[in-house]
């Protein structure tokens, strides 16, 4: 994870609530939780906002909406399937694209080990693949 110290904290949550819930459950489920242990380690967290998206300068009414935003520079999108997707790596991508913000984590819920991934945005992004 490179040593960033907002992301050890979102995934010690998301670890914590994994171990508690296991899979199978929905989505909604996992973000209500982790909404619950964010709070508890005092993770400043934004559920569902909006991300807004312009183009060449106009604000589009079209948007974005991630499971949440941390800290204000992280943006975390939760799945709950049986495995991270490509498809799952670029609808976060695009979050990123969109908001400018340049750090996001995509975790799944759903498998029996957690699965994240982590992903920098920018002139040389790069990402990291995970389980726990």
């Amino acid at each position: 994870m490179g040593g960033d110290p907002d992301t050890y904290r979102i995934l010690g949550a998301a670890i914590a609530v994994h171990q508690e819930l296991g899979p199978g459950f929905l989505e909604a489920v996992y973000q209500e939780a982790l909404t619950i242990e964010l709070g508890l380690r005092k993770v400043p967290a934004t559920a569902q906002p909006e991300l807004k998206i312009s183009y060449k300068g106009t604000l589009l009414k079209t948007f974005y909406r991630a499971d949440f935003v941390c800290f204000s520079c992280v943006i975390v999108e939760l799945k709950a399937v049986d495995t991270i997707t490509e498809k799952d790596v670029a609808q976060l991508l695009n979050y990123l694209k969109a908001t400018g913000l340049r750090r996001g984590l995509l975790i799944n819920f759903g498998a029996r080990s957690l699965q994240y991934r982590r992903l920098v945005f920018g002139p040389q992004a790069e990402g990291e693949s995970q389980s726990v």
